[in-house]
């Protein structure tokens, strides 16, 4: 191979570099009207009555709409972006008058200027018949408060979801037997872990602008991850045809799921449809943490058996995960849970996984990097932490005994075959890239710090199997360059940097003389979108197919030029040749522009997966720790993934890094707090803390390569799984410095403190 598996630079990096304008808001026309928001202070509420007229008389405003300018019994939508029939509930409308949650939409304002919309929205008067409110999930399910009452409430799918019991979702899996295993096991660890809801904080906020094309069309360019089903999505929540709707993707600055929703987009295409005048919405942060998306928060049970050896003989997860508001992607985050977690263990006797998804009066979460198995993964390697500890055993060797391998067959895993696997190669690298039988458990550094290591290991997907679709077309171009058309989104992760590398692999051209445009409905075929981390494994698959495809047209047409039958010409790259005689990719296009019918020098393909290779990782990290402050600091970050053939080395460690520095927030600092009217207290990045430049530790990354052939070249999915190792190893390390379990994230400084109070106290008693 020549260019996949090698680092070259991103397609977009000197744009972004260089500050060109190649995000949703410098390509915004200036004559833009500004939307903005009206947000309900209440968690649960009927809106009586909304006065507009001071608002109104505000020089510059347009128009103010409420829940009177939308029929509030026409069919409802969800926002989550999946492939349709979607799995979530349609429970939304464009603006309801029953507001769910502390930040819902009540008005919008469309103004000339965003100062004019801001003195508008502060003039709208609004009564509200406050209602009780369902606060807590634990009480959610059957409460006698309905989060959503109303009679055209539906769900496509059977998912157990049901809107008069509070039921986003609900499913069993696995063993009836599980309860007489694990009463035989020699040690069994029962535990319940606690993972709050937390914000992906993509430094572009959510934002969107429309406008009306010369076809009377409504176009709608967003910072989104899934321009396919934002049509479809907007199509519904307007009651108009999809062929009047064309979604657009610009560049986006970040997305780790979050933009897999429909966050803002149909409120500025709601007041171009119906004032016919291009508009924006950009959300400020605050708007970015209230009235988003964030990760569902969760409780996860785990029941985890073995014998005195260290074998694993049975895991059972029961889930109870808030889902908000609204539906939005809670039965497919909530399913990941046990399936990814559990199936990084092999050969068990007996396995069962349980979930109830819940309607509460929060704002709605989503899909955030790790989609489940996140909170899934930190549970289960936590209790497998505890597990070692208890048999005194190494948590690398007890791993090595019971991690799954290539060949195995993953009952919890949909009952898929592992085809590609170099988990336990991962575990051993991790060994011996962090000195860990050196430096693990602790070290008492003699200056009142300590440090300390722990470690975990992940298991995601890569793709959604038989349901995600990749479509691509390639066409030759004048002078012999491509031009490849996807309809998959590059989020800022390099997607059409990895496509362009298999594109130019396959048809032996310089990567430079690939041409790449993606994320537009009317520019390329269906593709399920930029999520699930299939990106690389289904479209780079795709583009793999198409580009082999085209080298046959392009032989043929070369065959056609040179007067010589098909099978008897091959092609280098840069021409088709024929024993001495020879065309260039530059002569044929030429010729091929006239007076050559029934052929075009371009192919398409189409195509999805049945099933879902997972990728897998190990980390390991050192800690260091005031055992007076509770300061905690990660030092070092050694990680080792097997993703199958990295397309992009360089693109796959960043990958690595910037998941490890989502987990440690994750861990460490992120804390999202509920007022009494169910509204998040963190509202500004000086409140909901995440990790900087100078709070990343030394990362160190290496490849444990296996081939998939299913992928592109032998590749796998890399972009979800890098986020889920660090919490668990960190909760280790901070037992293996305080001799403190904590069962709830994110663990404060406060708590470690005490911790290391409580372990002097308990001491000196001795």
């Amino acid at each position: 191979m020549k260019i996949v598996n090698t680092s070259v630079s991103k397609k977009d990096s000197m744009a972004l570099l260089s500050g060109k304008p190649v995000y949703c808001e410098d390509l915004a026309p200036a004559n833009c009207l500004i939307v903005k928001v009206l947000r309900s202070p209440h968690a649960n509420a009927i809106v009586a009555e909304v006065d507009t007229k001071a608002a109104l008389l505000v020089p510059g405003v347009v128009a103010i709409y409420t829940w009177e300018d939308v029929d509030q019994n026409m069919p409802r939508f969800t926002s989550a972006g999946q492939t349709y029939p979607e799995t979530s509930a349609h429970d939304r409308l464009v603006l309801d008058r029953h507001v769910r949650y502390a930040g819902d939409a009540v008005a919008l304002i469309a103004a000339e200027t965003e100062e004019a919309a801001e003195r508008a929205r502060k003039l709208i008067k609004v009564r509200y018949d406050v209602l009780p409110a369902v606060l807590d999930y634990h009480t959610a399910k059957d409460n006698p408060v309905l989060v959503h009452p109303e009679e055209n409430w539906e769900c496509l799918a059977s998912v157990g979801a049901d809107n008069r019991r509070n039921l986003v979702s609900q499913d069993i899996m696995g063993d009836e037997s599980i309860d007489g295993i694990l009463s035989d096991c020699d040690v069994v660890i029962d535990r319940t872990y606690h993972t709050k809801a937390v914000n992906q904080v993509p430094m572009e906020t959510f934002r969107a602008y429309c406008y009306i094309d010369a076809y009377s069309r409504l176009v709608v360019v967003a910072s989104t991850q899934i321009s396919f089903h934002v049509r479809r999505i907007i199509a519904r929540a307007l009651g108009i045809p999809a062929s009047r709707v064309r979604s657009v993707k610009p560049r986006i600055g970040g997305g780790f799921g979050a933009k897999q929703t429909l966050v803002c987009e149909f409120f500025p295409a709601f007041v171009t449809w119906k004032t016919k005048r291009p508009c924006k919405l950009v959300y400020t942060r605050e708007e970015a943490l209230i009235a988003s998306s964030p990760r569902h928060q969760m409780e996860t049970h785990v029941r985890l058996g073995a014998s005195r050896d260290g074998k694993i003989r049975a895991i059972e997860m029961n889930v109870l995960s808030d889902s908000g508001a609204y539906s939005e992607h809670g039965f497919a985050t909530a399913g990941l849970v046990g399936t990814k977690a559990i199936s990084m263990y092999r050969k068990l006797e007996g396995w069962r996984f349980t979930y109830d998804v819940v309607y509460t009066n929060h704002q709605a979460a989503g899909a955030y990097r790790g989609f489940g198995a996140t909170q899934g993964v930190n549970a289960l390697e936590s209790a497998v932490n505890e597990l070692a500890d208890r048999l005194k055993m190494d948590p690398i060797e007890l791993r090595l005994k019971n991690v799954v391998k290539q060949g195995d067959i993953m009952p919890a895993y949909y009952g898929e075959r592992n085809t590609s696997c170099r988990l336990d190669d991962c575990l051993k690298k991790v060994r011996e890239m962090s000195h860990w039988d050196e430096r693990f458990p602790v070290r008492d550094l003699k200056n009142g710090k300590v440090r300390s290591m722990g470690l975990a290991m992940a298991l995601q997907g890569s793709c959604i199997s038989g349901i995600d679709v990749g479509s691509c077309r390639i066409k030759l171009n004048d002078e012999g360059h491509y031009t490849i058309l996807s309809g998959v989104g590059d989020m800022g992760q390099g997607a059409d940097t990895v496509l362009s590398q298999i594109a130019a692999e396959v048809l032996m051209c310089p990567y430079e003389n690939i041409v790449i445009l993606s994320g537009d409905t009317d520019a390329s075929a269906y593709d399920s979108g930029s999520y699930a981390s299939s990106t690389t494994f289904i479209t780079g698959k795709t583009v793999e197919m198409c580009a082999h495809k085209l080298i046959e047209k392009i032989k043929e047409a070369g065959a056609s030029c040179l007067g010589v039958p098909a099978e008897s010409v091959d092609f280098d790259g840069s021409k088709v040749f024929s024993g001495e005689s020879s065309i260039s990719l530059e002569e044929l296009v030429w010729a091929f522009q006239c007076g050559h019918d029934g052929m075009e020098l371009e192919a398409f393909a189409h195509h999805s997966n049945p099933a879902s290779p997972p990728p897998v990782m190990a980390a390991a990290v050192e800690v260091e720790i005031d055992t007076l402050t509770g300061e905690t600091k990660v030092l070092e970050y050694n990680a080792c993934i097997d993703c199958g053939t990295p397309i992009n080395p360089n693109l796959v460690k960043i990958q690595v890094e910037g998941g490890a520095l989502q987990g440690i927030g994750m861990a460490l600092y992120e804390d999202i707090n509920y007022g009494a009217n169910g509204m998040p207290r963190e509202k500004s990045l000086m409140q909901y803390r995440i990790p900087t430049r100078l709070d990343a530790p030394r990362m160190n990354v290496e490849f444990a390569p296996s081939f998939e052939e299913q992928g592109p070249f032998g590749a796998k999915s890399c972009g979800e799984v890098v986020l889920n190792p660090p919490a668990p190893a960190i909760q280790e390390a901070v037992f293996n410095a305080t001799g403190k379990r904590f069962y709830e994230l994110p663990i404060t400084a406060e708590q470690i403190a005490m911790a290391f109070e409580e372990r002097d106290i308990a001491r000196q008693v001795q």
